[in-house]
């Protein structure tokens, strides 16, 4: 196991403050070529982390509306 998966899970809006973070680094254009490569990477993986953060948040409020609506039948 690698060390973010041993870590806690991260919230996201802990990801979305990371991403800003990143993008600002990104849009200052000063940095090395290879260092904006390395961001954007790791801005790929926030963004993909953040997206199963979502769909994780969507199959919940489905559930919750089918169970509501079971419930009013």
């Amino acid at each position: 196991m690698n060390a973010q998966s041993e870590a806690k899970p991260r919230r996201f809006e802990q990801i979305v403050e990371d991403l800003q973070a990143l993008v600002a680094r990104l849009e200052a254009g000063n940095l090395p070529l290879d260092e904006a490569l390395d961001l954007y990477e790791r801005g790929v993986a926030l963004a993909r982390e953040g997206n199963r953060l979502l769909e994780g948040a969507e199959r919940r409020v489905e559930e919750l509306q089918k169970s509501l609506a079971a419930g009013n039948d």
